[in-house]
């Protein structure tokens, strides 16, 4: 092990004994896995990450590196709740906000795969309650499941369009009810598939043919048909399993340049599909394992979801430039990035003062991951942590210099 300005950094090591176990479970040859070189030129990306965390106050926060079910380096830094003082480690459970969208695209397309959904049907087929929404520019039988998952439908981006900022207000709507009762209040913005425009209440929408479909609550989908196959076992939707507390990382808002915590929990009610996740960076790494094809649920009898499935989630749709998706296009629940050269497919995520990202290079089979548990309380530009200036400089250097000692 080695350090970075004082925090831990492991590059094909362990900092560890769950470290060490996961390696063993997951049953990779890290060493034989490494092109040399690697250690040198992860370094300055190590550097990068813990030097940027500290001069942006960001709290407590991880990175980690991997090659198909192999993990090859990993980051820590700070603190996971500065009241008890525990540290940033392996276990630490994050919240994955938005990158939930991704299982809810994969429930999707396992439906679609199993003959209960075609992605060119209509969306009020399955939730009929949206016939009451205004689309000025047709019926409404026009939109589909596809232009759901690119976010492309029409719909608005955030789920409460009247604020929400009080403290009586729920955090997220807590029941179909309330959605429901917005519908007739909600217009379609532009011609359904003529364009992106990120939205939140799409992605619910998805939730809900999940629902219809399967006969079990989205949380109980997910956790039957991805988390446990995938061996997920430290995962879990909104509040945290009593059993787990003791690694929930808090999450914190820069206000006036200091930390303010909001608390280990929050509910994200009736829009657990678009951002419900919480897991460690163990579990997620099983996740990204499967996405590369390797590891439990990415091969045998019955893989999580086939490789050509999640190869069509993974063509650009529309270009989609912009601050929320930080990729050049939409694709089906993912996003599709480029960087000096490199093709990388990814999410980001976030809500409250959770931010985190992933993008993998399909063809290197490598994979990044970081999560982060302070943002600004007001995110305009100039104001710290800048959690995008941070991501772009990781996303840089990896290209640049790890990416290709993979090709």
């Amino acid at each position: 092990m080695r350090s970075v300005n004082g925090q831990r950094s492991t590059v094909n090591g362990t900092s560890r004994a769950a470290v060490i176990a996961l390696l063993f479970a997951m049953a990779s040859t890290t060493v034989a896995q490494t092109p040399a070189g690697f250690p040198s030129a992860w370094r300055p990306v190590a550097e990068f990450f813990h030097s940027g965390l500290q001069q942006e106050g960001i709290v407590g926060g991880s990175l980690w590196f991997l090659r198909g079910d192999s993990v090859l380096a990993r980051e820590y830094h700070g603190a996971a709740d500065l009241a008890t003082g525990r540290k940033v480690d392996a276990n630490t459970i994050f919240h994955w906000a938005s990158i939930t969208k991704t299982f809810t695209g994969i429930a999707i397309m396992q439906l679609r795969d199993r003959g209960r959904l075609s992605l060119d049907d209509p969306i009020v087929k399955y939730v009929p309650e949206l016939m009451a929404v205004n689309n000025p520019y047709g019926p409404m039988e026009a939109i589909t499941i596809r232009h759901l998952m690119s976010h492309s439908a029409g719909f608005r981006n955030p789920t409460w369009p009247w604020g929400g900022s009080q403290p009586w207000h729920p955090y997220e709507p807590t029941q179909w009810s309330q959605l429901v009762a917005m519908m007739p209040y909600t217009q379609i913005l532009f011609p359904p598939g003529s364009r992106y425009s990120y939205s939140n209440p799409g992605i619910i929408f998805l939730g809900r043919v999940i629902e219809k479909l399967s006969g079990d609550d989205f949380e109980v989908y997910v956790d039957k048909n991805i988390l446990r196959p995938l061996g997920m076992s430290h995962s879990y939707f909104d509040l945290t399993p009593y059993h787990l507390l003791a690694d929930r990382s808090n999450n914190y808002e820069v206000k006036d340049g200091r930390p303010e915590a909001n608390g280990l929990d929050f509910d994200t009610g009736i829009t657990t599909s678009n951002g419900g996740l919480n897991a460690p960076l163990t579990d997620m790494a099983r996740y990204f394992a499967f996405l590369l094809g390797k590891g439990p649920g990415a091969t045998g009898p019955v893989p999580v979801l086939k490789r050509s499935s999640l190869t069509e989630m993974w063509r650009p749709v529309l270009p989609s430039s912009d601050s929320e998706a930080m990729g050049d296009s939409v694709s089906l629940s993912f996003f599709v990035k480029h960087a000096a050269g490199a093709t990388l497919i990814g999410h980001t995520g976030s809500q409250r003062g959770f931010r985190a990202f992933f993008y993998l290079h399909p063809e290197t089979g490598t994979a990044v991951v970081a999560a982060f548990n302070t943002a600004a309380a007001d995110e305009r530009p100039g104001n710290h942590p800048d959690i995008a200036a941070l991501r772009e400089g990781i996303i840089d250097r990896l290209v640049k210099g790890v990416l290709p000692l993979f090709r």
